[in-house]
């Protein structure tokens, strides 16, 4: 009897898992970070964005960093304009680009350099429809400036 009535926790508890890898389910392609010059204390983090269900990138950190934000560079008139964003929307099956002279993650207050050649860790918070939350972990290798990331290959690696 005892057993039985622990199955339906343990039943219940399965379909809450599954239920929350059913959100979002973003997947980062392609992540890198241009390379700062010393005394730099800004960057910026790149990447491609796929998911399966609409979602929104809702949070960015990193421990190089002191702050992370989502920004968008746009062309306004014939000023070139950088704005932070409350959050990115991703939606189902279009890939949502963040590239140099569009969308990114600002990584902001550098707390150690950021050379070509290292990895620099992020955490990116997306958010489904229905609020539930997603952290994906990604390891994005640093590039030089006028460097551009070998899409396709492997680079920035999900975890």
């Amino acid at each position: 009897m005892q057993a039985f009535r622990l199955l339906p926790s343990f039943a219940l508890a399965g379909a809450a898992l599954l239920a929350a890898q059913a959100h979002a389910q973003v997947t980062v392609h392609d992540a890198w970070v241009r390379a700062a010059v010393p005394q730099q204390k800004a960057t910026g983090a790149f990447m491609r964005l796929t998911a399966e269900k609409d979602a929104r990138l809702v949070e960015a950190s990193s421990p190089v960093a002191g702050v992370a934000e989502i920004h968008e560079m746009k062309l306004e008139g014939d000023v070139m304009k950088m704005r932070q964003m409350p959050g990115l929307d991703v939606p189902a099956g279009a890939p949502v680009e963040l590239k140099p002279g569009g969308y990114h993650i600002m990584l902001m207050d550098l707390k150690q350099p950021v050379a070509a050649g290292a990895d620099v860790p992020l955490t990116l918070v997306f958010e489904a429809a229905g609020g539930q939350r997603q952290t994906v972990q990604v390891q994005a290798p640093v590039r030089a400036l006028g460097t551009a990331p070998a899409h396709g290959h492997g680079h920035g690696k999900q975890h």
